[in-house]
């Protein structure tokens, strides 16, 4: 969408920026990676060549970890920062037959395109973006778009129960920040992601996750679960 491509993430200096500090400012990320690998691997019983829609792909990172698992796997990538696509296909530019689409959901789901029904549908703090019946939508959007026994997974910030929890799972992410071995060198980007993370319009599209299972749970999937949670960031999902 035209706002979205108007957003930081339309800035080629700040999204290089985001990628170089990923793992040092987003909190357990390599773990979250693995927990949707460690997924990947038991809900996909060793089967090779599975369809992969991912969405806010980013640069590719969880493809990428994917692929490790099944080198074989067709993706498509979505993402509505046509730097994080350009990214994306240049990381992926040996496999000639990954799909690429820079559309912000929004687009995506107003659009006719007809793409392939998935295996998985996987996505990386991404879908936060949107207002909750915006992901509601979206989660529709995914159920209708999976293969029966398809399976969804989410890595997402989600908000908190109260200010007082909230303001606690804040300095939990700073903490963690700092007290790796460089954290210190790291203290005020932590503070621009915190500041980042507490503004109105960034907070306001934070809903419990609660209420985001029990969206998924309505919509018909299956198994619905928080897999991982370490403050405001968890892991969930569903199977069709």
């Amino acid at each position: 969408m035209a706002e979205f491509k108007e957003t930081r993430w339309a800035e080629k200096d700040y999204v290089e920026q985001y990628i170089e500090d990923s793992n040092n400012i987003i909190l357990e990320r390599q773990r979250l990676l693995k927990i949707l690998t460690s997924f990947y691997r038991h809900f996909g019983k060793g089967k090779k060549g599975c369809t992969v829609l991912d969405l806010g792909c980013g640069n590719g990172a969880l493809v990428a970890e994917l692929l490790k698992e099944d080198p074989t796997l067709l993706a498509t990538l979505v993402d509505g920062s046509d730097n994080m696509i350009q990214m994306a296909r240049e990381r992926f530019k040996e496999h000639e037959n990954f799909i690429y689409l820079g559309l912000s959901f929004q687009e995506l789901m107003r659009s006719n395109i007809e793409l392939p029904q998935s295996d998985f549908i996987v996505s990386s703090l991404a879908i936060h973006h949107l207002v909750a019946d915006e992901k509601v939508e979206l989660f529709k959007y995914i159920h209708s778009h999976l293969k029966p026994g398809g399976a969804f997974i989410n890595i997402d910030g989600v908000s908190s129960p109260n200010d007082n929890i909230e303001s606690w799972y804040q300095k939990l992410w700073k903490e963690w920040v700092l007290e790796k071995p460089d954290g210190a060198s790291y203290e005020k980007r932590i503070e621009e992601m915190l500041e980042k993370h507490k503004a109105e319009e960034h907070h306001e599209t934070l809903d419990p996750l609660k209420d985001q299972l029990n969206a998924l749970r309505e919509i018909g999937f299956k198994g619905v679960d928080c897999f991982y949670k370490y403050g405001i960031f968890a892991v969930f999902g569903g199977i069709k």
